[in-house]
């Protein structure tokens, strides 16, 4: 089983932005606890982040080649605007999971939209580096269930 894991912009800066927001944990440690949990569970986690969008939508437009089982996003800032990123993630044929570290809905009205949610099979926020880890599960859980019937 094969999940990506996919991060926007300015996420590169986990640990350093925003403690009292996203904590110290960084990316790096993100991406690994992934791929740790991932091999407990029997999936091979890929990481991807970028700051600029045409990156992302690039890798989205390689997910579908690759033809991946799930994708992990947190597309940071991006989620409440990006309808390029939304429009190549609905090209995917596997199920998306939104992430976010923070609960965006108790956040600045500006990140309560989310412009993903509608393609996203469901969205994690608010538990901070434990978000992915929950969506990890959620996504091999639904690869699962897909195969089984």
């Amino acid at each position: 089983m094969n999940i990506l894991s996919l991060n926007g912009i300015n996420l590169n800066m986990f640990g350093k932005r925003d403690p009292a927001q996203y904590g110290t944990v960084t990316l790096a440690e993100i991406d690994a606890n992934l791929k740790t949990l991932g091999n407990e569970l029997g999936a091979e986690v890929d990481c991807f982040q970028t700051n600029f969008e045409g990156a992302m939508v690039e890798r989205i437009h390689q997910a579908f080649h690759d033809k991946v089982d799930a994708v992990l996003i947190n597309a940071g800032a991006w989620t409440h605007y990006s309808y390029g990123i939304r429009d190549a993630l609905a090209i995917l044929k596997c199920p998306i999971f939104e992430v976010h570290m923070s609960n965006i809905h108790a956040r600045e009205e500006f990140r309560h939209h989310s412009v993903i949610a509608g393609i996203a099979k469901g969205q994690i926020a608010g538990f901070g580096a434990d978000s992915y880890l929950l969506a990890l599960r959620a996504a091999v859980s639904a690869v699962h269930a897909a195969k089984a019937s």
